[in-house]
């Protein structure tokens, strides 16, 4: 039977906004993917403490579930500069070191005439820094199985872009499904060691095409009609800090 192996790696630097591919990265226990969703733009009336920054449901954001312009935009981030470039169409709109309050304030303004009135007053990029913006509370690394997609595209008829669903490890080499079975079990990648804590459930921003930015597909809708659930992929915790990389081969603790 042949051993399930990375295929790709992303991070996502702002929620809701496109992904950034990683050859490697080194992962540290009880942490989220480094800059994974470190940034989000919140609406003018979430409140956010910088000097003591704590996660935040995603209703407190501007996120695809309900603002898909989003997916039209592409970003950078430069971790060691903190600046972050924004591009659509392939042309930059905007640029500005995140990090920095008077660089979040010119962001902001591209945000809020970006968004008009999908964003609740003005915009705030607020920086959790070693926080993660996911939508499960805990900091947690994100794994899809390709194989789980190709069953779920027999489903719906059509291809199906496992960018949709924002994960931060994608794998193949394993059985479709093969993931749910692993809950409450480790794994070992590369030179870290992750412990499989739940599954993930599916919401309206997977109906976003990532390309075109358009709601062409219901996946949580197909996910019920074909599976009985409306879960794909699973979340981890890193138990065992390290290196992982593309092509590194996942094997399930005995």
């Amino acid at each position: 039977m042949q051993t399930p192996a990375i295929s790709r790696i992303f991070r996502y630097p702002v929620k809701g906004l496109s992904p950034e591919q990683l050859e490697q990265v080194e992962l540290s226990p009880g942490q989220a993917l480094p800059e994974d969703r470190r940034f989000a733009i919140a609406h003018g009336s979430t409140r956010f403490d910088a000097a003591q920054p704590e996660w935040l449901p995603k209703r407190n954001f501007l996120q695809l579930m309900e603002n898909e312009r989003l997916a039209a935009l592409e970003c950078r981030f430069d971790a060691s500069t903190g600046f972050l470039t924004i591009k659509r169409q392939g042309r930059q709109v905007a640029r500005a070191n995140a990090t920095d309050a008077m660089g979040r304030t010119i962001l902001e303004q591209f945000f809020a005439a970006y968004m008009g009135t999908e964003v609740r007053g003005q915009p705030k990029l607020i920086d959790g820094a070693q926080l993660s913006f996911g939508d499960n509370g805990a900091p947690v690394v994100s794994l899809i199985n390709l194989a789980s997609i190709g069953d779920l595209e027999r489903v719906v008829g059509s291809p199906v872009d496992p960018l949709r669903f924002r994960a931060n490890v994608y794998f193949q080499g394993a059985e479709p499904w093969i993931e749910r079975s692993w809950e409450e079990r480790e794994v070992s990648i590369g030179f870290a060691r992750l412990k499989i804590v739940a599954p993930i459930g599916r919401c309206a921003a997977t109906n976003v095409d990532p390309v075109s930015a358009q709601r062409d597909l219901n996946i949580p809708k197909a996910l019920e009609r074909g599976f009985g659930h409306s879960c794909l992929g699973v979340y981890a915790e890193v138990v065992e800090g390290g290196m992982i990389a593309a092509g590194d081969a996942i094997t399930l603790a005995k």
